[in-house]
């Protein structure tokens, strides 16, 4: 133990070891001592001298370090002392190494750390490189800490969790990596969420905040092992925006995996968690003494709004978000922020840039957006209000920037909007008592101020986007300059301010405000002939616009001149040639005489080539650093690149090219009425074909019922038969036991009456077959028309089938009438041989019979009264069967007729020769005969 004291600073006899040599033994001692006090002690000894000896420890050491969390799994303060001394090796951030150390006392005071100079902290990175890369060397070692993370004792669950905290700051991809392909890895760091020790869950919080760093795959996983559900718990638990730091390290790790992770963010909208957002944003009436924590918190909740709405992501998925944002009530909570008093400035400014992505191109939260309408008295719209901040020039930059910001998104893919902004300028509608948003865009366009001329300009010039309506409605608007002299155009104004420079307050010098103006000029006339007519009506522009492009001016003035060729050229290719000297030619002819068309073209490409315009062109929202680089608008640069390459055409080409080419867009466009026509015509046929399929597939319907039907009347017919075998054997045996009888004579004459009635409904029966021969017969000359004239059309291939079906039903149905014919034979000659047993009852009736004969007849003659009865009831039935299905025959043959019809209507009408009705009538009236001399045969 003396050895120790002496490490541990203890006075000892004799020289005193190095550092080096020191660290040495203990290596020795913890590679070779048996007992596992022992190498505690001298693991522990290791961890004090590793921040003052960190080169020695971690060239000498760190072998032994992990040859120790493999060995020794059992003892949790031995695998502590290991992990802190490794921490101590790797971590770079002096602060957090001092921490490392020891927890922090309960009187909460520590010895405060001096900070140290740039050449010892360039030195201590490069150590903590070297000693994370020589750890990561072997991926199993990073396998071997998630699996301490499993131990529950404190001592090593955080100083492991610290660990790999800080691999992952110092070799990230790589360490990421690793995690990635370890089985459970990133499930086993997600249960430290779930620690019930605080100062655990919260350094779990900053591990997986390094763990998700640009690494989409991880990001999911971390997402679908519900990191949104316990993520949201915990800063409702901490008291959202109130919280302290531990609500700031939650929203960074929401803002990791949602942040370019089009997968997180569909996945964090289905789960219905952008609805919990809601409270966050519920401030009260007094808005005094926010804490810098919660200035902190509400920024960056601000900021995960933005994420799920960020223009950068999918129109569909932004549309989406938006929606559900405006159904919660989140949208209407912001603007509440927004219009509340108290509000520090830059929770100010970010809520605007957050209202402003959340109604971007979204019709309903613009609509939402234009109702809002601030606390005063009177109350006034928001939009007004937000646009005094942007054109008073006390206001603060970012602030003014955002209102511009949020006016656009306003009117972004918003006619509707556009329109009402426009509205306020139009004489009809000026309110004189009111401020409007158009008295407000007017003052800042023509403000002493040049900023406040750049955003009204810019303003402006979305009120007119892509919006061909209120570029003609603002051409319109009508200003007083001046008492005693007549209004001017707003156009005209504009121009005027351009074109006199500085002899209006000096206003036209600044390089801001012309390039404001021309911006908004460009959009104006862009694709508007008659703004362009209106535009070249003042003599007085064209000439500028030369005179600015040829002139050699400075590199401030570059950008200048090229919009003014932007403009010259939009009156190039937008021109109607309603001005004589004005036509396209012309003002060609203008170019090449006084500027030159090579340099027209170079002045024009001056605008793409200003290190501004790159940056304006990368995302909508305008962010600037200066109010000296607020140059360019996001839209107009996407204007300019569109505009560029057909201007230049334009001005190259000749008048004979231009008539060229109009001759030749002339014949395209023939070529395309043509082909036009036929498209149209073919679609036609298509569509007339494809209802000749539909009625043959209905036909072909039809038959399969015509064939069940004939099925049913086979079934009757045989019943019927078979009741007829039954009648005749009976007839047959009570005439042979009444041929002795006296009274049969009584008998056998109510028995003739019966017999009459049923020779009666018999021949019923034969005229109602005879007419269903008829109507059979009818129906196969129209289906072999039918057959005749589908043959010779396109659905010929279709009706085979049905006409082959319609034959085998006729067959059947030709030889059911045969059987018919057989039984009307039989039946006949039973009721000759009833009529002839009646006769010789008749004859005999002189004979006389004893009393016992006589009740024996009387017997029988019951008998077969009855049978007589139930016969009758039979007879009635089976006719009332025919009937049903002589009705249906007859709808079914309606039915065919009509589609015969139809078909031949449309065969027609595709041109396919049909028989006409007198040929069918003819042909018809011969197979009737054909019939008739058939049945004489």
């Amino acid at each position: 133990m003396n050895f120790f004291r002496g490490v541990m600073g203890g006075q000892a006899a004799g020289p005193q070891p190095s550092g080096a040599e020191t660290i040495q033994k203990l290596c020795d001692r913890v590679a070779s001592s048996t007992l596992l006090e022992d190498r505690r002690d001298a693991v522990r000894a290791l961890k004090s001298l590793s921040k003052k000896y960190r080169m020695e420890v971690g060239t000498q050491a760190m072998e032994h370090l992990i040859n120790i969390l493999q060995t020794d799994r059992s003892d949790s303060e031995i695998l502590g002392y290991a992990l802190d001394t490794l921490y101590n090796l790797i971590c770079n951030d002096e602060e957090e190494e001092q921490d490392a150390v020891t927890p922090i006392p309960a009187s909460g005071k520590h010895k405060n750390v001096s900070m140290p100079d740039e050449a010892m902290q360039k030195q201590s990175d490069d150590l903590g490189a070297q000693f994370t890369e020589q750890f990561i060397q072997d991926p199993e070692h990073i396998t071997l800490i998630l699996s301490l993370l499993e131990e529950f004792d404190f001592h090593v669950r955080w100083p492991g969790v610290k660990l790999l905290t800080a691999l992952l700051k110092n070799q990230g991809v790589q360490v990421q990596g690793i995690i990635l392909v370890s089985p459970m890895g990133v499930s086993r760091l997600m249960d430290l969420l779930a620690d019930s020790r605080e100062v655990i869950r919260n350094d779990g919080l900053l591990l997986l905040q390094q763990l998700t760093k640009s690494n989409a795959a991880i990001q999911k996983i971390v997402a679908f092992e519900s990191a949104f559900e316990r993520l949201l718990d915990i800063i409702t638990e901490e008291g959202s925006s109130d919280g302290g730091i531990v609500v700031e390290d939650c929203l960074l790790l929401l803002l990791n995996l949602l942040k370019n992770n089009s997968s997180n963010q569909n996945f964090f909208k289905e789960g219905s968690y952008i609805q919990r957002m809601k409270p966050w944003f519920e401030v009260g009436d007094d808005n005094s003494g926010w804490s810098a924590q919660k200035v902190t918190n509400l920024h960056l909740m601000l900021q995960l709004v933005r994420v799920m709405v960020s223009p950068v992501n999918s129109p569909g998925a932004s549309a989406s978000c938006q929606k559900s944002m405006y159904q919660c009530g989140l949208l209407q909570q912001l603007c509440t922020i927004l219009m509340a008093t108290g509000v520090p400035a830059d929770i100010l400014t970010e809520t605007i840039n957050t209202v402003s992505e959340v109604i971007r191109g979204s019709q309903v939260n613009q609509d939402y957006f234009a109702s809002v309408n601030a606390p005063s008295n009177p109350p006034r719209p928001a939009i007004v209000v937000l646009l005094m901040s942007m054109v008073n020039e006390r206001q603060p930059f970012v602030l003014r920037c955002a209102v511009l910001y949020c006016f656009q998104c306003f009117l972004y893919k918003n006619q509707k909007g556009q329109g009402e902004i426009v509205a306020t300028l139009l004489p009809s509608t000026i309110d004189a008592n009111s401020i409007s948003a158009g008295q407000l865009l007017c003052g800042g366009l023509f403000s002493v101020d040049s900023l406040s001329n750049w955003c009204a300009s810019v303003a402006l010039a979305h009120a007119l986007q892509d919006n061909l309506t209120q570029k003609e409605q603002l051409l319109r608007v009508q200003l007083a300059t001046s008492l005693g002299k007549p209004p001017v155009s707003l156009l005209q104004q504009c121009t005027n301010i351009l074109s006199q420079g500085d002899k209006i307050d000096r206003r036209g010098s600044k390089v801001q405000t012309r390039v404001g103006l021309l911006m908004l000029l460009c959009t104006w006339i862009n694709n508007c002939p008659i703004a362009v007519t209106h535009f070249l009506h003042n003599q007085e522009n064209v000439p500028f616009l030369t005179a600015q492009i040829s002139e050699n001016l400075g590199e401030d003035e570059r950008l200048v001149q090229g919009l003014c060729a932007l403009l010259l050229g939009i009156c190039i290719f937008y021109n109607d040639n309603s001005l004589e000297n004005y036509t396209k030619d012309k003002l060609k002819q203008l170019i090449e005489k006084r500027i030159g068309k090579e340099n027209f073209v170079e002045k024009l490409g001056f605008i793409t080539k200003h290190e501004l315009y790159s940056r304006a062109a990368q995302k909508p929202q305008p962010v600037f650093l200066s109010p000296e680089q607020m140059l360019f608008d996001h839209e107009f640069t996407k204007l300019v690149k569109e505009l560029e390459g057909v201007i230049t055409k334009a001005v190259h080409k000749s008048s004979e090219d231009e008539k060229k080419e109009e001759d030749v867009k002339k014949t395209l466009e023939q070529h395309d009425n043509i082909v036009m026509q036929y498209k149209d015509l073919i679609r036609e046929q298509d569509a007339q074909i494809q209802e000749l399929k539909e009625q043959v597939a209905t036909m072909t319907s039809q038959s399969e019922q015509m064939q069940t039907t004939v099925t049913q009347q086979l079934s009757q017919i045989q019943q019927h038969k078979d009741q007829y075998n039954i009648i005749k054997l009976k007839l047959g045996k009570d005439s042979q036991s009444q041929a002795n009888s006296q009274a049969d004579s009584q008998v056998n004459g109510l028995q003739t009456e019966e017999l009459s009635q049923l020779r009666e409904d018999l021949e019923k029966l034969r005229q109602q077959h005879t007419l269903l021969q008829t109507q059979l017969s009818d129906k196969d000359a129209l289906i072999n028309t039918l057959r005749s004239e589908t043959a010779e059309g396109s659905a010929a291939s279709d009706n085979t089938e049905m006409l082959k079906e319609l034959d085998a039903l006729r067959s059947q149905v030709h030889s059911q009438a045969t059987e018919i014919d057989q039984m009307k034979t039989e039946r006949q000659e039973l009721l000759r041989k009833a009529e002839a047993v009646s006769s010789e009852a008749v004859s005999s009736s002189d004979g006389s019979l004893d009393a016992a004969k006589m009740a024996e007849v009387e017997s029988r003659l019951a008998a077969q009264t009855s049978e007589t009865e139930r016969l009758k009831e039979e007879s009635k039935s089976l006719s009332k069967s025919q009937l049903d299905l002589d009705q249906q025959l007859a709808a079914a043959t309606s039915t065919a007729d009509q589609k015969i019809h139809s078909l031949k209507q449309k065969l027609k009408a595709l041109g396919e020769p049909v028989d006409d009705e007198d040929d069918l009538d003819a042909r018809d009236q011969t197979d009737d005969d054909e019939e008739d001399d058939e049945d004489e045969d």
